[in-house]
Order: C-alpha cells, then sequence, then structure tokens
C-alpha cells in the first residue's frame, strides 16, 4: 500500500458535508480540518497494482462541493 495525501477545498459552508461524504466513502484512513488555502486534508493507503488517479476520481471526486484538490504523491520514509 503507498500512501497518498489529499487536500481538499469546499464550498463556503460545505466543508462538513463534505467531510461526512469522504468518510461514508470508507476510503480514507485519516482526515483532518486545516487552516490555509484547503480545508480538509486525508491519507490514503492505495493499493500498489493500482492508478492513483483513477482510483481517487472512482472514489473521491466526484462527492459534491469539493471545488479543488492538491494529491500529493509520496515515496518512501526515512
Amino acid at each position: 500500500m503507498r500512501p497518498v495525501f489529499v487536500q481538499f477545498r469546499c464550498a463556503p459552508g460545505k466543508t462538513y458535508e463534505v467531510a461526512e461524504a469522504i468518510y461514508d466513502r470508507e476510503v480514507v484512513s485519516e482526515l483532518y480540518s486545516t487552516s490555509g488555502d484547503y480545508d480538509l486534508l486525508a491519507k490514503i493507503y492505495i493499493p500498489e497494482d493500482e492508478d492513483v488517479g483513477r482510483f481517487l476520481s472512482d472514489r473521491l471526486f466526484d462527492i459534491p462541493h469539493i471545488s479543488r484538490t492538491l494529491t500529493t504523491m509520496t515515496f518512501r520514509a526515512f
């Protein structure tokens, strides 16, 4: 499994609704509310044999009220 971090910018007033929808999908291992340019930060473990873009698009990116995402790929831990 490879960890990937995804930040979500939500439509104004919709952060809690988006967070609930993300949790309902049972895809993320951790989800945080954040300050700054993005509203939420998720840690997601993706199977090694899965295409990251397709995995995220099929499971998360169709949630209403997400206006932007930023995906950070991880490599190896030190």
